[in-house]
């Protein structure tokens, strides 16, 4: 028999063992990247515990209205499972359990993000099928680029000459500790380029970055002490993943980020990462696909992953 618990910060310890030992966790389900924007969700993350009390699986999860939402604050984030013990004849009842427990509290609808398959240290799909035969529906789809790292695709010929500019310029590629003049760049990018602005503040990235440091980095191309580009990047046990990408005007000129791309292919390999990832290419919820970014990743030598939200009415 399966039982579904609401999590509480007395399980810390024992959800962040689970996530650590889990196919399909990463530094994002860990609470010390979870609970940093605590105030912002409700969150209703659970537990699900087989008749020994054993933790089978957990899923990061906040509460709206009568909607449980695979976490909001995430990425991605379905249920977590361990190496062993969890088949898919155990994630239907462990689903099974878990639906019967929001019914008793009042939820009528569940939207999940599985975590994408790339960054499954082992086959983790069991929820998947476990959501087909509860009645789930495809609600989002939105499409990533990956590079595998195993077996790269060239760059296209424009990144290839780019490529020799920026080394005839003799960049100063690398991770770095420039934070704030990071941020500053970036801020001033996406607000003339886009309208908008990061999703953290250079207060929660430092705070992050404490708390994960040797996950967590931020990786820089300089001239002459200038501050010409720079990537976030968060590593998994199989993904390197890009985030924050911006470049000054000379940046560009001098194809900076080509530079740091190609970087950072081999920083992740030496981390032992199976895939380089640029992240989505898709506004509006999967509807609208910007295709200039797309391209833009594609001429890397990325190809797609798909990410997903299903919705179950429960």
């Amino acid at each position: 028999m399966i039982t579904i618990e609401r999590y509480t910060p007395d399980c810390c310890a024992e959800w962040d063992d689970l996530v650590r030992r889990s196919r399909n966790g990463t530094l994002l389900h860990e609470r010390g990247y979870m609970d940093y924007h605590s105030d912002r969700f409700d969150d209703c993350s659970l537990l699900a515990r087989d008749d020994a009390g054993r933790l089978l699986a957990a899923l990061p999860a906040n509460r709206a209205g009568d909607t449980l939402h695979s976490h909001q604050g995430l990425s991605y984030g379905g249920w977590l499972m361990p190496s062993k013990r969890v088949d898919a004849a155990v994630m239907l009842a462990v689903m099974e359990a878990a639906l019967q427990w929001l019914r008793g509290e009042g939820f009528t609808r569940l939207l999940y993000k599985p975590v994408p398959h790339i960054y499954h240290r082992y086959p983790a799909e069991e929820d998947l099928y476990a959501l087909w035969r509860c009645g789930a529906t495809v609600a989002e789809t939105g499409i990533s680029t990956t590079i595998d790292l195993h077996d790269p695709l060239p760059l296209d010929r424009g990144n290839r000459s780019g490529l020799r500019v920026a080394q005839r310029a003799a960049l100063d590629v690398g991770e770095s500790e420039h934070w704030p003049a990071y941020w500053r760049l970036l801020e001033e990018v996406l607000a003339r380029r886009h309208n908008t602005r990061p999703v953290h503040s250079l207060d929660e990235i430092a705070l992050l970055h404490s708390r994960f440091h040797d996950r967590i980095a931020l990786h820089t191309a300089e001239l002459d002490g200038n501050l010409l580009a720079g990537v976030v990047t968060y590593y998994t046990h199989t993904v390197a993943h890009c985030q924050y990408i911006a470049s000054s005007t000379a940046g560009r000129e001098l194809h900076a980020l080509t530079a740091l791309f190609e970087h950072l292919k081999d920083v992740a390999r030496n981390r032992g990462c199976r895939y380089l990832d640029f992240g989505i290419s898709t506004e509006e919820h999967g509807r609208v696909l910007n295709t200039g970014l797309l391209q833009q990743k594609a001429r890397l030598g990325g190809r797609g992953t798909v990410t997903q939200v299903w919705e179950l009415g429960v």
